[in-house]
């Protein structure tokens, strides 16, 4: 929200720096987001002077060009080139001189340099109202009537004003501060000075020439509502200091009418409304829901279906306005508007938030309604608007006020306990200084007595209605600041911040595995019982079954993400794309008993080649220890660790593993056999892994040590070892790290070979292995030690035959 200073001031004296004044609103609870200075004029006319024509004759080498000679109050006249069809000598004008920046209404700024034009030298420019940007207009030379001197900076006739906007980070329960007055009451608390409320003296009924009947029919939608007539006004644009008011805050003038309103509006925290009185059919007003799916045109000229819980204003035949949204295109203000009704009204927040929503409609007017608006402002706010549009727009109030008030909104009644108080704050103010604060902040005090007192709490002020808030009141004027932290309110006893956000930890996860070079693929939760009867794995009565389903493929809550992923890889490979790494996030669904369990799952999908056909790459099918590599590097990701590897004992699998951690199973991963994935049409080998993601979400954030990179160097060994099939790496890597954990750092399988020539039983495997100490540098006895001792345990305890 964007508070101007100088508007501010209209409501408040402010002597202080706009630093004092920006952390007094931070303190109290209006946190200043950004300070922005703001020129009415850019640059405001720095540079520039009135000067006076003193002689104007033809340029001789340019028919469109003028040479003029300028008193600018200098001790002689500055040669100056014009190109403007109405220059003459003896006007007075606006002089651009050397060095002066000037910025234009349209186009960018340019420096005023020393020139020669034409062969003539000219010392400065004669400006016209967009040049300086004061207007529009480019007709001519700008000709002034002042008697000002020659050479007085033209700040001084122009008076150009400057501003700091405040950008202010508004919280959803501070609707009262929704404005310039409700920022200022904040500071009145804060420095105990009053503020002022805009004079209502000089309102006054004029004539009851224009009449004019008002219902309302849903009275909980609209529990208040004012208006009244204003006749012949005249639409034009708004004067100089209403314009610069709007601007300031980033709102674009419309007319004077609107302008008003806004001004109003953004000044009291009161929506108002201009209706085009010619447009009221029956000369009649009526506040009411309408039938379901009635058509409506609103400003923005598209037509929407209303609701039966839309509240609406109305005349005797149509709707004319959403009430508290927006406007009909019909009934606004328009050029030939000579009378106007003026509304203002006290809506219900919750009508107007639904509304709003429903209809995706986010205005100013809404933003404050939804958050809730003062009730007992509505006549007062309607007295301004009608007094400003009598002086920006001329006109007559043609009718009474009209208040429609059937219910008054009553104060908030609250039993305050000093005691509370002190223990809520944590230190004991003084009784004074409790109900100094109330009072300026306009809650009144009563029934007072040795242990506490009444409040009663002004209705705009939605947020304040127990005594906790009440407390929250005094501590945000009294100052967070001004209360000392305990021997014991220490951070350390504060819980960790801020807890690992699932969604943003998903995000992640998922932008890693694309840089892997997976793609996501999204699916139904929905799938079709035959594909768990056909392969036999998973209990019927254990499916989650769908009683209103649109068809018997999408009968039952999935149990696994396998055949949705599956239906993906079909869809592709149909499309000759057989090449597929996917990814997914999804949730499985199982009954047990009669209870239902659901699980939030990661699933990985290779098929295919790993890269696709290309001159300078070999072709390589995707296989398990391409998906493995990338399961572990997740591991690695989530700071996984001293987990085990065993075969997998899920069925749908020819082959794979299982991660075990704490004797739970984290992930599952290998090749899906063929029954399955022929279920889908798939006829091409398909690598799988399943993360239980929940788990995983579990071990993100741990903290990791690290330590310095040792400066020894690294020794590399091979060894092919040729072993029976039925025995898993898992083996070879336990035997490493026993034999060789203080030396061995890593262990690599450079390449995998089973044929005739080792025997049928029979695969062989190249190993690498990293070897490093710590402390010093490894010499060839140490080495070799290492290594013989891992290949007698390889021999004995794997049959292992050591090809060498």
């Amino acid at each position: 929200m964007k508070i101007s200073l100088n508007w501010l001031k209209e409501y408040i004296d402010l002597g202080e720096e706009i630093g004092v004044i920006s952390e007094t609103l931070t303190n109290t609870g209006l946190e200043v987001e950004g300070l922005e200075e703001v020129e009415e004029i850019k640059g405001s006319l720095a540079g520039m002077v009135i000067g006076e024509v003193k002689t104007c004759t033809k340029h001789p080498d340019a028919d469109k060009l003028s040479l003029t000679t300028v008193d600018i109050g200098q001790d002689e006249l500055s040669p100056i080139v014009c190109g403007a069809p109405n220059v003459a000598a003896g006007q007075k004008v606006v002089v651009a001189t050397v060095g002066a920046m000037l910025y234009p209404s349209e186009g960018d700024p340019f420096k005023i340099k020393k020139a020669k034009i034409r062969g003539e030298v000219s010392l400065g420019m004669i400006c016209a109202e967009d040049e300086l940007g004061l207007g529009s207009s480019h007709d001519g030379i700008m000709v002034l009537d002042t008697d000002l001197p020659n050479g007085t900076p033209a700040a001084e006739l122009f008076k150009p004003t400057t501003d700091t906007v405040i950008e202010i980070g508004l919280t959803p329960n501070r609707a009262d501060a929704a404005s310039h007055y409700g920022v200022a009451r904040d500071l009145k608390a804060a420095f105990e000075r009053p503020t002022k409320f805009p004079d209502l003296s000089s309102f006054k009924v004029d004539s009851q020439s224009k009449p004019i009947t008002v219902e309302v029919e849903n009275a909980e939608a609209c529990p208040r509502y004012s208006g009244l007539t204003i006749a012949n006004v005249t639409v034009a644009d708004s004067p100089k200091w209403l314009k610069a008011r709007l601007n300031s805050i980033g709102l674009t003038p419309v007319n004077n009418i609107v302008d008003v309103t806004n001004y109003v509006l953004h000044s009291l925290g009161q929506p108002l409304h201009a209706f085009d009185l010619s447009e009221i059919k029956g000369n009649k007003v009526i506040v009411k829901t309408v039938k379901e799916g009635t058509p409506f045109v609103a400003l923005d000229e598209k037509e929407r279906k209303l609701s039966a819980k839309d509240l609406m204003i109305c005349n005797a035949s149509e709707e004319m306005c959403i009430a508290g949204v927006f406007g009909g295109v019909k009934s606004g203000v328009k050029s030939t508007t000579t009378d106007i009704f003026l509304e203002s009204a006290y809506f219900s927040s919750d009508y107007v938030r639904n509304t709003a929503t429903r209809h995706s409609l986010k205005t100013d007017a809404s933003f404050r309604y939804e958050r809730g608006t003062d009730p007992r402002i509505t006549v007062d706010a309607l007295k301004w608007a009608a007094i400003l549009i009598k002086e920006v727009a001329g006109g007559e109030v043609s009718s009474d006020i009209i208040d429609i008030y059937p219910e008054t909104v009553q104060d908030f009644t609250i039993q305050m306990s000093y005691c509370n108080i002190n223990r809520l704050i944590g230190v004991e103010l003084p009784k004074e200084r409790i109900k100094s604060i109330l009072e300026h902040l306009d809650i009144k005090v009563s029934h007072e007595s040795d242990t506490g007192f009444q409040v009663d709490v002004p209705p705009y002020r939605f947020d304040v209605t127990r005594e906790a808030d009440v407390i929250e009141e005094i501590l945000r004027i009294y100052g967070y600041n001004n209360i000392e932290l305990g021997d014991y309110s220490t951070a350390g006893y504060l819980a960790n911040f801020p807890t690992p956000d699932r969604e943003k930890i998903q995000e992640k996860t998922g932008l890693y595995l694309s840089a892997l070079g997976m793609n996501e693929i999204m699916s139904n939760s929905l799938t079709n019982p035959e594909y768990l009867a056909k392969a036999g794995y998973w209990e019927a009565d254990e499916n989650v079954e769908v009683l209103n389903k649109l068809s018997e493929e999408l009968g039952i809550m999935r149990r696994t993400l396998i055949f949705s992923g599956l239906e993906a890889l079909k869809h592709n490979i149909n499309r000759k794309q057989p090449n597929l790494k996917f990814y997914e996030f999804g949730r499985v669904y199982q009954k047990q008993a009669d209870q239902y369990k659901e699980e939030q799952q990661l699933g990985l999908f290779l098929t295919g080649d790993q890269s696709e056909e290309s001159w300078n790459v070999d072709k390589k099918t995707s296989d398990f220890h391409e998906l493995s590599s990338i399961v572990h590097k997740l591991l690695d990701k989530f700071s996984v660790a001293d987990f085990q590897s065993v075969p997998t004992q899920s069925q749908g699998f020819e082959y794979g593993l299982d991660i075990m951690l704490n004797n739970v199973v984290l992930v599952s991963f290998g090749k899906l056999k063929a029954k399955l994935t022929k279920i889908i049409g798939v006829n091409q080998s398909v690598f799988y892994a399943e993360f239980n993601w929940s788990k995983m979400l579990k071990k993100y954030g741990k903290t990791t040590l690290y330590k310095a990179v040792s400066k020894f160097p690294e020794v590399r060994r091979d060894l092919s070892l040729v072993i029976d099939k039925k025995t898993e790496f898992s083996e070879i890597m336990e035997i490493a790290q026993t034999i060789g954990r203080k030396l061995i750092k890593r262990i690599n399988v450079f390449s995998v070979y089973e044929g005739e020539n080792i025997g049928e039983d029979k695969k062989s495997y190249a190993l690498s292995f990293i070897l490093q100490d710590e402390n010093k540098t490894l010499n060839d006895k140490v080495i070799d030690k290492t290594m013989n001792a891992l290949i007698d345990s390889f021999e004995k305890n794997l049959n292992a035959i050591i090809r060498k």
